[in-house]
């Protein structure tokens, strides 16, 4: 049988909790920033970073679960280049980069 280390087992429980607070929002969005909460602080104590995925699931100021329709916006700034989430809680905008596929210089 294989053991798992710590960080693994961290790792995997951040993860149920991101699905958790997704699963729980509509029906408590008080609980779904609590299990956020509760993935960042695991991660912080076994030094894990986050995924870009789960990274853009909260808000980096007031650390609720965005959920898009609900409580934030998401839009794309071709001007910027880059993908904009909006907070409805705080207000606080959020800026994720994207750029087009590069093109072969064939």
């Amino acid at each position: 049988m294989k053991e798992l280390s710590a960080k693994q087992i961290a790792k995997e429980r951040i993860e149920i909790l991101f699905n958790l607070a997704k699963e729980i929002f509509n029906e408590n969005p008080k609980f779904a920033d609590r299990y956020v909460f509760i993935a960042r602080k695991i991660a912080m104590r076994f030094n894990i970073k986050l995924t870009k995925e789960q990274k853009k699931k909260f808000c980096h100021k007031c650390y609720s679960y965005l959920y898009p329709g609900k409580n934030c916006i998401i839009r794309t700034n071709p001007k910027t280049k880059c993908v904009e989430y909006l907070c409805k809680n705080c207000g606080k905008k959020t800026r994720y980069g994207y750029s087009s596929e590069s093109k072969n210089k064939s």
